[in-house]
């Protein structure tokens, strides 16, 4: 990943240095405000599970506890 320092001239995102990248090279861009913004809050990992929550009755009701048995074989816990 390369991060650089750039702006919004209203129309387009220019990079404030030089970047040394192949012409026409495919890129995916995420974009990051530069310092704080009022009002703004720092994106925890708490709000990534409950922005990707699934309320899924196929789902098994031990999920929580015993997640490393569904994900890796290791033998399940008591509740």
């Amino acid at each position: 990943m390369i991060a650089i320092a750039a702006h919004y001239d209203g129309k387009y995102i220019v990079p404030d240095e030089p970047v040394r990248l192949p012409k026409q090279q495919p890129l995916i861009v995420q974009i990051e405000l530069a310092g704080a913004q009022p009002g703004a809050r720092e994106y925890s990992a708490l709000d990534w599970i409950e922005a990707h929550a699934v309320d899924d009755p196929s789902l098994p009701e031990d999920l929580s506890v015993n997640h490393d048995h569904y994900l890796y074989g290791t033998p399940k816990k008591e509740r």
